[in-house]
């Protein structure tokens, strides 16, 4: 699987395991922690193109998956493939 690009904050459950997603199954990606990097939502919409109003906000390379639960199916269904 290509990079993973995580958006998020340490304090968000869905966040944290979006990142344990990714370790147990030895995915490379990229935690870009919110609080740490200043950024905002609108920030975020930027950079993934489209409004967001929660968190995580995940990317697989420059595709746009959505949130953690998006990212779950996502990884389940590249799996079985």
């Amino acid at each position: 699987m290509e990079q993973v690009t995580i958006y998020g904050r340490t304090s968000c459950g869905f966040c944290v395991r979006a990142k344990g997603i990714c370790e147990s199954r030895g995915i490379p990606y990229t935690w870009v922690d919110m609080i740490e990097h200043d950024l905002t939502k609108a920030d975020v919409a930027e950079k993934v193109g489209r409004p967001v109003h929660t968190v995580p906000q995940i990317l697989v390379g420059d595709k746009y998956i959505g949130g953690y639960d998006e990212f779950s199916a996502y990884v389940r269904q590249q799996e079985a493939s």
